[in-house]
């Protein structure tokens, strides 16, 4: 998703001479193109994450649209006062880009990991949350965000699920993706852990149990008639985030459905749950240690659902 997201800034920067990039010391090895091509248009800030939400806010109220970027955590907990007088405050045009959202960077251990990043954005005034599940999602996300003017957070996973895109869609923000159809029960993800729950809704298939899949791209503000419909017309929904429940996707839809007066036949919300990602390991093994990954999800819906789940599970 990283590559994604700086091959369409570096597409489009001829377009917009106002857009700057800022990077906390990291990541020249993939922007390096960038750089070369538009220099005046870079600055690295150094290992100074608050300094460069401060300095992005005050470019963005002299007229620029400021990217910041960095790994995991460090563009946004590390930063959260800057994001929220200076950013949130002023409404100004600042776009907060994490690369490794959830447990990407698994091998470094869990102060590099974002797990509690949308629980916190999401619940400052004026911020857009992004979270795309692929390639497509990752590229019309970026593509978005440099023609939205105000605050907003795209979070970017280092996996991505399979292409979902059908031909001649176009990219909504503020809606919900229905990547699958079905009626037993809904599978809510947002970020690449989306792969994880089209696997699981494989091998549920198998089982006769078909899932209606949606990919929650857009966090806040959240679709709630897509959530209201998969409430009615499916079974339970199960939210899938590679994130702490607590305040998290689940959470936001949790409270969408209950203001709506709509209450699914279920509800489980698959994510963290009060521990940090400690264990050091890659992405797919910390996914299995926390049961995050398909094999997880099957046996969550299948248990909800009274359905054995097969031994190769």
């Amino acid at each position: 998703m990283r590559d994604v997201f700086i091959r369409t800034l570096t597409e489009l920067a001829p377009d917009h001479p106002d857009f700057l990039l800022l990077t906390g010391d990291l990541g020249f090895g993939v922007l390096n193109d960038f750089i070369a091509r538009f220099p005046r248009q870079f600055l690295n800030v150094g290992v100074a994450e608050q300094n460069m939400s401060g300095l992005a806010a005050g470019l963005a109220l002299e007229g620029h649209m400021v990217f910041t970027y960095s790994i995991g955590s460090f563009p946004t907990l590390r930063c959260i006062e800057q994001i929220r007088n200076d950013i949130c405050y002023h409404a100004a045009n600042v776009k907060i880009v994490c690369v490794g959202g959830g447990m990407s960077y698994g091998p470094v251990g869990f102060s590099h990991h974002a797990t509690e990043d949308l629980a916190i954005l999401r619940s400052l005034p004026n911020m857009l949350v992004l979270s795309p599940g692929d390639l497509w999602e990752a590229a019309e996300a970026s593509r978005f965000l440099l023609d939205h003017r105000g605050p907003a957070y795209l979070r970017l996973d280092k996996s991505a699920a399979p292409a979902t895109a059908q031909r001649n869609e176009g990219f909504r923000p503020g809606s919900i993706r229905t990547v699958r159809d079905g009626s037993d029960v809904t599978l809510a993800a947002t970020g690449g852990i989306l792969g994880e729950a089209l696997l699981a809704a494989d091998i549920l298939a198998d089982q006769g149990i078909f899932c209606r899949v949606l990919s929650v791209h857009t966090v806040k503000p959240i679709d709630t008639d897509t959530l209201t419909a998969a409430a009615s017309e499916t079974g339970g929904i199960v939210s899938i985030e590679e994130h702490a429940v607590d305040g998290g996707l689940g959470g936001a839809i949790a409270e969408a459905l209950m203001e709506a007066g709509v209450y699914p036949g279920f509800m489980v919300r698959i994510g963290l749950r009060n521990t940090f990602s400690s264990v050091v390991g890659s992405q797919q093994h910390l996914r299995k240690v926390y049961s995050l990954d398909a094999a997880a999800i099957t046996r969550t819906v299948s248990a909800k659902l009274g359905v054995s789940v097969p031994a190769l599970v």
